[in-house]
């Protein structure tokens, strides 16, 4: 049985965005938040947009004020070493990510006034393949991974094949790092 959804019905990004935070900060990854610097109502430092959007390192070492609320992500962060205040609405946020993996969630664009994600009563989101729904937020969470993966590193800054011979499996509970030993 399903319930249709009550027209007073909050939105489900803010609690998204908080529980992705929490998850990426749990696993000791950097949290990086992805905004559109044009939304109404945004406040946010000029100069560092790409293409209408922004990336912003929301750890709390980054961070002064951190604050996931319900409306908007307000925090205090330090641009080129000047403190500024950043306030984005949540309907803003398009992602929260992990820098060092990709892995995070990408938010579909909800329209103004109807937190149902416009749908009728009775009506079902499109959907794509293997059921996600379909169109902009599949490109973006594509982007997402793509920035985190290791293909374009420069061949410099590849493993050598002695340190990927010669690092120990990881042990669970606590981080490790791979050790080089040297093989006469």
């Amino acid at each position: 049985m399903t319930q249709d959804p009550s027209p007073s019905m909050t939105s489900t990004r803010p609690y998204l965005i908080r529980a992705i935070h929490e998850w990426i900060i749990d696993n000791g990854w950097t949290p990086y938040l992805l905004a559109d610097a044009d939304e109404g109502g945004a406040l946010l430092p000029g100069g560092y947009a790409q293409d209408g959007k922004i990336v912003l390192n929301v750890s709390y070492n980054a961070t002064k004020h951190l604050a996931l609320g319900n409306e908007k992500v307000t925090f205090t962060g330090r641009f080129n070493g000047v403190s500024m205040p950043v306030s984005i609405p949540t309907d803003a946020v398009l992602a929260v990510y992990a820098k060092e993996t990709g892995a995070g969630m990408a938010f579909h664009e909800e329209p103004q006034g109807d937190d149902r994600g416009g749908l009728l009563q009775g009506e079902e989101r499109p959907r794509g393949k293997e059921g996600r729904e379909s169109g902009e937020v599949e490109e973006v969470a594509k982007s997402l991974e793509n920035e985190g993966s290791t293909e374009e590193r420069p061949e410099r800054d590849k493993p050598g094949k002695e340190e990927i011979l010669s690092s120990k499996p990881p042990t669970p509970g606590k981080p490790s790092r791979p050790t080089l030993r040297i093989v006469k």
